[in-house]
């Protein structure tokens, strides 16, 4: 049998898991894969680090130590780009977290069309940002979809479906490394059994899809009014892109860890955003319903992600207790940590 021929395009760690998974799978003899990875399709270097220096992609790190051609246009929709995929005479291009918007001559190029690992159960959080969306949203369930690619975002058939459960204490970094390890999984099962999966591909129900959309700058700037449970959500969800932060005295200070805690009857009486209680290890925030949010994380300005201890350990009085946080109206003129 004559395997498939597989293009490849992604981006980040997420997609370089799922690179690497594909092509475990097909060194591997003894699970007689169906597929040949022949090519990968990645962004452009970008310039990264305090000296903007030009950093390839870890979908191109993987590639390249595997000895595989590496594509980087910076565009899909020129015909030159078009013509060099027809090119690879691939049977399927596979694309997980690629960042460039597939033309519709582009899907229609490999013989079987385009599939896609998506990091949600569809058609709940089509969009951007999944994970960040799922965790917020306080679901209990999470999951990857494999989905043939139509034009429309995240509305093409679903071919295969792998679920996760969302723990009480998740966070975006946990979540996906749990989806990770599902999503390699379903693509190398979708790619072994890729004709008989879109012969019963099911159509997705667009009356029950929700919108991931990307987590901003302003969505991530903690608003002390609300609930400790809700911030606590957001400081979760948005580890390692958007980090949740708060202001002081003008500046961003991102809160990494935390957690929702109780507040004695002294402490609730604090405004939202001041600090109402701290030891070597943490300080709790006042919160909008009478409760505190222990932090015992942070990253301050120009500062790598610290513990509050080492912190406090440097500038004792950093987190004294009656601190403000701010509130500005402006908040993208704040400082921001490098």
């Amino acid at each position: 049998m004559t395997k498939l021929r597989v293009c490849f395009a992604g981006t980040p760690e997420f997609a370089a898991a799922h690179l690497s998974a594909l092509l475990a799978a097909q060194a591997a003899p003894e699970q007689a894969s169906q597929f040949e990875v022949v090519s990968v399709y990645t962004q452009p270097d970008r310039p990264a680090g305090r000296g903007k220096k030009l950093t390839p992609s870890p979908v191109k790190r993987v590639a390249e130590s595997a000895g595989l051609p590496v594509l980087q246009p910076a565009s899909l929709r020129s015909e030159e780009a078009q013509a060099e995929l027809a090119a690879w005479h691939c049977d399927v291009l596979v694309v997980v977290a690629y960042g460039l918007i597939l033309p519709q001559a582009i899907l229609d190029t490999p013989r079987l069309g385009c599939i896609n690992v998506h990091a949600s159960l569809l058609p709940r959080w089509r969009g951007a940002a999944p994970i960040e969306r799922a965790l917020l949203a306080g679901d209990d369930e999470s999951g990857v979809t494999i989905m043939q690619m139509d034009a429309g975002l995240d509305t093409g058939a679903m071919l295969l479906k792998a679920a996760v459960p969302i723990d009480p204490r998740e966070t975006r970094l946990t979540l996906e490394a749990k989806l990770t390890d599902a999503g390699t999984g379903a693509l190398v099962r979708a790619l072994n059994s890729l004709e008989a999966l879109r012969a019963d591909a099911e159509t997705q129900d667009d009356g029950l899809s929700t919108y991931a959309r990307k987590i901003d700058k302003a969505e991530a700037l903690i608003d002390w009014s609300l609930p400790a449970a809700t911030i606590d959500l957001l400081v979760r969800a948005s580890i390692g892109r958007n980090p949740a932060f708060t202001l002081l005295n003008g500046e961003r200070v991102r809160l990494i860890e935390s957690a929702p805690c109780m507040a004695d009857r002294a402490q609730a009486a604090a405004s939202p955003g001041a600090i109402q209680y701290a030891d070597k290890h943490s300080f709790s925030v006042a919160c909008g319903d009478g409760q505190g949010l222990r932090v015992t994380r942070v990253q301050l300005p120009g500062k790598s992600a610290l513990a509050v201890s080492d912190v406090l350990n440097a500038k004792p009085d950093t987190f004294a207790v009656g601190t403000q946080f701010e509130r500005p109206v402006d908040a993208d003129n704040a400082s921001e940590p490098h």
